[in-house]
């Protein structure tokens, strides 16, 4: 029923100079995206006891991936303008499906840490030429509710990953989670193959120069960088929260079972009804407005779960989801509004820092948990957040009707 409240018709408005394609392929090109990303988010505190290792290097099983992705990103985004974005989101959901399955077969953490880093490199083929299809196949009026209906697809897989990670790997151990993990990547890419329409933009070919006058240009628009950094600080709250809650949850006095770890992430799907609804009004509010109303629902997010009582956490976590996927579509939009041409490689150099901000949000909180514990932690994500509505408010123009006086009200004293 979501995924019909998101739009599979063609577009029909008199404004509108293009047809819009139907939205479920691309939705669940986003599950495909993000089923095995943060997948062994619900496993660390086992890894731990597993092999025997500390939080910070089970935490690397998050890190590798998110690095790898960040490392491959700027490059996918070439190869999709140059060879067909439809053939290279296939393909990647393919190579998602063959090393999840190979981390199966890891005797150590260093080697499954290796094949999750061959995971994350699979990844942005999915995830950044899928935003710059949308960008380049929807009529720009509906472009930030087609980059919501793919968010809310990430969400439904990034939930699912970690939920059926927690509950096989709690009955039939660590290795059968990645197994079961494989079998629905290779479902997904079937049927994105299948569903997904070939884009109707012809890719053309840029020399080894070109290429080079392309990552210049694109560095010299200052939005765009400044929406890097946005992405950067996003995607570090995200993980930053959801990792280390694991911690938090998995040890006295609540003791969360790995299952029990694992359902947690159903707050996920709270965000995935929301972001599709956020975006229509981004299209009408504007960015800037998006972005700030998405921050400051995931700090009283963050603060909520410094609360005692396990409601409180969980609602908490319900709204740091809420408010970052609303951010995370509010700025991957904000792309195709100020850049005109190398959408692919504009969106593999925001993924590039997106999942570097994934990366550092997965490592660092670790020095805050050994120094303070979980409210260490979560005034380090606090801090982030407050500083990516400053870099927006400071750095992006305004956009849309009426949002910046929302805006000037949600941050005001």
């Amino acid at each position: 029923m979501m995924l019909r409240s998101v739009g599979l018709s063609p577009d029909r408005g008199k404004n509108n100079v293009m047809t819009r394609p139907r939205t479920f392929p691309i939705v669940l090109a986003g599950f495909t995206a993000f089923l095995d990303l943060y997948a062994t988010q619900p496993l660390l505190p086992l890894l731990t006891r597993v092999f025997g290792a500390t939080h910070v290097a089970v935490s690397l099983t998050v890190t590798a991936s998110t690095l790898a992705v960040a490392i491959g990103a700027p490059f996918v985004g070439r190869l999709a303008d140059l060879v067909g974005r439809k053939r290279v989101i296939v393909w990647s959901a393919v190579g998602l499906a063959v090393t999840t399955g190979l981390a199966a077969t890891s005797t150590s953490l260093a080697q499954l840490v290796a094949w999750r880093f061959a995971q994350g490199l699979f990844t942005p083929g999915v995830f950044a030429t899928a935003i710059a299809y949308i960008h380049e196949e929807w009529p720009a009026t509906h472009v930030s509710r087609a980059t919501s209906a793919y968010v809310s697809g990430t969400v439904i897989g990034g939930f699912c990953g970690r939920a059926v990670a927690g509950l096989v790997a709690s009955a039939a151990g660590w290795p059968a989670a990645f197994v079961t993990l494989a079998v629905l990547n290779l479902a997904a890419a079937s049927a994105v193959a299948m569903w997904l329409p070939r884009e109707r933009a012809t890719a053309t070919g840029l020399g080894g120069g070109g290429h080079r006058r392309s990552i210049l240009a694109l560095l010299q628009n200052g939005q765009l960088v400044a929406t890097n950094v946005v992405g950067f600080c996003v995607l570090f709250t995200q993980v930053a929260v959801f990792t280390y809650v694991t911690f938090h949850l998995g040890g006295a006095p609540y003791g969360l079972s790995t299952a029990a770890l694992g359902w947690l992430f159903v707050v996920y799907l709270i965000g995935a009804a929301v972001t599709p609804i956020a975006g229509r009004w981004v299209d009408s509010q504007g960015h800037r407005a998006g972005l700030g109303l998405g921050m400051s629902i995931a700090i009283v997010g963050a603060v909520g779960t410094l609360a005692p009582w396990m409601p409180a956490i969980v609602a908490g976590l319900a709204l740091v989801a809420t408010g970052v996927f609303i951010s995370q579509a509010t700025a991957s939009s904000y792309i195709g509004a100020v850049t005109v041409s190398d959408r692919g490689l504009a969106v593999g150099l925001y993924s590039l820092w997106y999942y570097a901000g994934g990366s550092l949000g997965a490592a660092l909180p670790g020095l805050f948990w050994d120094a303070g514990g979980w409210p260490a932690s979560v005034a380090l994500v606090v801090a982030v957040q407050v500083a990516t509505i400053a870099i927006a408010l400071r750095f992006w123009t305004v956009t849309g009707r009426g949002g910046e006086g929302l805006l000037r009200e949600l941050v005001s004293p």
